[in-house]
């Protein structure tokens, strides 16, 4: 399970007294019990692993939003914080597929759904994510979708 892989691997990272992964898989942790109390179970069990994906990516997103608003506001050693966060935790995220592999099924879907113009594209980028199941990043999907209309 991908809850102990974590409680693992920060152990280990203890003792190599790696504190910056030490802190960002320890906050990871903190995100999946508070998932548990969230959905109204104990704080002593495990988050299933598709549940344990859903909280890693909500933290993945975070990451790359901080990263984004220090970067803005000129703190650059913060971003590169957050940066080194988010790469520690997309380690333990699956693998996403490539924009071609999102541009097949996007085809493949518009020819199924037989979306002809610009107006059914939202349709269509709702059946691409469905069928992708969190093996793709929204805004590319998004970015992909709108590319197979112009």
């Amino acid at each position: 399970m991908l809850t102990a892989k974590i409680r693992t691997d920060m152990i280990a990272a203890m003792k190599a007294r790696d504190d910056l992964r030490v802190q960002t898989l320890r906050g990871a942790l903190a995100a999946f019990t508070n998932e548990l109390v969230a959905k109204g179970k104990k704080p002593t069990e495990e988050l299933a692993d598709d549940d344990a994906v859903t909280v890693l990516k909500r933290l993945a997103k975070q990451r790359k939003e901080a990263s984004e608003a220090f970067a803005k506001g000129s703190r650059a050693e913060l971003a590169e914080k957050e940066l080194s966060e988010l790469k520690i935790i997309e380690e333990y995220l699956p693998q996403m597929i490539s924009r071609e592999e999102i541009e097949k099924v996007a085809r493949a879907k518009k020819e199924e759904l037989g979306v002809t113009d610009a107006s059914g594209a939202g349709k269509l980028t709702g059946a691409v994510m469905k069928e992708l199941a969190g093996q793709a990043d929204g805004n590319l999907v998004k970015e992909v979708v709108a590319s197979l209309f112009d």
